[in-house]
Parts: C-alpha cells; sequence; structure tokens
C-alpha cells in the first residue's frame, strides 16, 4: 500500500517530487519485456540501470541496453569487475554499448563473486586498466554503504573511495555515488553529511528498497549484507499491516527529503529505486510522486 502523496506536508511533497525526478531506478535484465512499459510511466531519458547477474552473458546485456535506448531511457549498464571474464571481450562490449546506444555512464562495482572469474579482482583495477574512458565511458558511479560492508573494513572502503576519486580526475571521468539501500534513515543522513564534507563535489543517489513484499526485501537485505536494516525488518514481526508500512518507500525518501530542507549545499541529487524484480511497479510509485 502506498501513502498517499497528497498526505505529505508540501515542501517535502515537493523535495521528495524532486529526487525522485532526478532520480532512477533498475531493471533487471529478466524484465526486457518491460522496457516500454516503464519508458511510458517515467520522464523521457529517466536514468535505468542494469545489474550484472551470475552466469549473464554480455550480450543479454547489450541487448537490454539497445532495448532501453531504443524505448528513451538512458541505460546505465552495471560493470561487476570479478565477473568480466575475458578483457577483449569486456572492450568490444563496452565500445558498443558506447558508440550504438550512445552509453555514457556506468556502474562500477566489485561484484559479489567470491573469486574473479577473469581478469580483474576489484573495481580499482578496472579503473586503473583505463579500459572505460578509451572506450568513450565519461562519468562512472561508485557504491556507497550506509550501513557499511559486510566483508569489507570501513577504512579499506574509505581508501578505495579516494583512489577512484584520484583515477577518475587523472582520466577525465566524472564520478558519483549511489548507495546500498537501507531502512535506517538516520544511517543514511550521517553517511550523505559526512559524505558532503570529505567529498562535497561528488553527487550523491541515495539507494531507497522499491515497493516490494516483505519477504522479497529480508531476501535481498540478507544477500547486500544491510545488516540494520535486516533487524529492523525483523523486529516489526508477523503483522502484516506493519510490514506493509515499512516496505513503502515513502519513509525513507520522506526522512531523506527532510534532512535536505534548508541544505542548499547538499550533494544528493536523486534516489536510485531497487526494484527487485518488479519494475514496473517502481516505475508506477515514481510517477505517482513525480505528477503529485
Amino acid at each position: 500500500m502506498s501513502s498517499p502523496a497528497s498526505a505529505i506536508e508540501p515542501r517535502l511533497q515537493a523535495r521528495t517530487a524532486e529526487l525522485v525526478t532526478g532520480g532512477s531506478l533498475e531493471i533487471s535484465p529478466r524484465e526486457l519485456h518491460r522496457a516500454e512499459e516503464v519508458a511510458a510511466l517515467l520522464p523521457k531519458g529517466s536514468c535505468v540501470y542494469i545489474p550484472s547477474l551470475p552466469g549473464l552473458p554480455l550480450l543479454r546485456t547489450l541487448e537490454m541496453v539497445a532495448a532501453l535506448r531504443a524505448a528513451g531511457l538512458d541505460p546505465v549498464p552495471h560493470v561487476s569487475a570479478r565477473r568480466i571474464l575475458d578483457k577483449e571481450d569486456f572492450r568490444r562490449f563496452l565500445k558498443q554499448c558506447v558508440n550504438d546506444h550512445g552509453v555514457h555512464r556506468v556502474l562500477v562495482i566489485g561484484g559479489d563473486e567470491p573469486k574473479p572469474k577473469g581478469p580483474y579482482a576489484d573495481s580499482l583495477e578496472v579503473l586503473r586498466d583505463g579500459v572505460l574512458a578509451d572506450a568513450g565511458i565519461r562519468e562512472i558511479g561508485v557504491s556507497g554503504y550506509p550501513e557499511g560492508h559486510p566483508r569489507i573494513a570501513g577504512p579499506v572502503l574509505e581508501d578505495s573511495f579516494r583512489k577512484k576519486l584520484q583515477l577518475a580526475d587523472g582520466q577525465g571521468l566524472g564520478i558519483y555515488v549511489v548507495t546500498q539501500f537501507s531502512f535506517a534513515p538516520k544511517r543514511i543522513v550521517d553517511f550523505c553529511a559526512g559524505l558532503a564534507r570529505s567529498a562535497p563535489s561528488v553527487s550523491v543517489y541515495v539507494g531507497i528498497a522499491g515497493p516490494s513484499d516483505p519477504a522479497a526485501l529480508l531476501r535481498y537485505a540478507q544477500r547486500c549484507g544491510v545488516s540494520t536494516s535486516l533487524r529492523a525488518l525483523r523486529n516489526l514481526g508477523t503483522g502484516i499491516a506493519r510490514l506493509v508500512v515499512h516496505t513503502d518507500p515513502q519513509e525513507q525518501v520522506g526522512a531523506l527529503a527532510g534532512y535536505l530542507q534548508g541544505r542548499e549545499a547538499g550533494n544528493v541529487v536523486g534516489v536510485h529505486l531497487y526494484s527487485f524484480g518488479g519494475v514496473v511497479r517502481t516505475a508506477r510509485w515514481m510517477r505517482e510522486r513525480i505528477s503529485a
């Protein structure tokens, strides 16, 4: 059940609409057939991210890129470092994305494979190789973790982020942050405030779990290591009405909008909706907020 946009205080409603309008969502390659339906719900040129799935060949991702561009959307493929099998295949894939389908940005992640399947051990190695800039990519997204990373210590994450900033600058690449989703608004706010102090020029897209059922959210929270959010969901108990309230994105977006009120220097520019296989439902939720 979605909270009616009209029930939100007018200024927060306006800020929420700005965050959603400037935001993005992700679509599973398995939902390729939904591209035109999603495009009909979102502003033309909206950014739509394509996750890297285990065992998914680059050709399938390329098909998704082509379908999104043909539908009038801006495709942003994930580059999962440890899932790249071959450098030359990857290079050709990037060049096709750029030259044939106008891709100008990618989200660069390490990926959750326990061991590299090819030449790259992490996202830093992809950046050091220079293959993104060489292919014509102009901007990269990197991950942010308001609740920390389940396998990487905080100081290591901070050092990696600094190195990514340096590498991107040296290669003429723009860089921005897309955060992992969280149901702990204070963690999100603290993370954004800290990044505004340490890297004020870096734009941030705050990850929000799209409208979904509680069971799906529990599965994704376990997979992503979102420990604080996982505890929050479990502590809700078995009452389905309470669970439904907490699986609507409005609470998280409203908390973010409230934090941003009066903060002109903030570097949060939008939200990024994780759709969990329900891209049309998520796009419809976004449209309701944009049109409010």
